[in-house]
């Protein structure tokens, strides 16, 4: 019989990069990118990328911008709004925290929960900020450094 630790091991499938964003400035809305170089600080060309460690990528669940646009009123939401760098599809992202994953060519493991911040008010509206909450997605830091393209897979290790 499998222990649940084994079962936690266990994932149906990979999970797909979908969207890349990085912000060059701090205040700035993410621009969109089909590939960017992870290094051991962070993306290059993402301001987190000269030394934030434990959150030098952010990643959001594909799944989730459809929630987030029925909770705020939106048709469709902008992946550029919510201020990640990657956006994911097909594997959960909470399963990875605490957990090495490989995007790409580059080895990430998940930090902790990316929590909403009050600039969610202003890109999503009045609301926006509760709207997100649970769905904000997963910090992480950069184990192995590598490039990671639109469409490479995302597996645990």
């Amino acid at each position: 019989m499998e222990t649940l630790a084994d079962l936690l091991c266990e994932f149906p499938r990979p999970g797909r990069v979908e969207w890349i964003g990085v912000r060059p400035e701090r205040l700035a809305l993410p621009v969109t990118v089909e590939s960017v170089e992870a290094g051991l600080s962070g993306l290059v060309g993402d301001h987190y990328g000269k030394a934030n460690g434990r959150r030098a990528v952010t990643l959001i669940q594909a799944e989730h911008l459809p929630v987030i646009a029925a909770l705020t009123g939106h048709a469709v939401i902008d992946p550029a709004w919510l201020r990640r760098n990657l956006v994911v599809g097909g594997i959960n992202l909470i399963a990875l925290k605490g957990r090495r994953f490989r995007v790409g060519g580059a080895v990430l493991e998940g930090t902790g929960l990316c929590d909403p911040c009050s600039r969610m008010e202003a890109a999503l509206g009045r609301g926006g900020l509760n709207a997100m909450r649970g769905h904000g997605g997963l910090t992480a830091a950069v184990i192995e450094p590598g490039l990671i393209r639109v469409g490479d897979a995302v597996c645990a290790l």
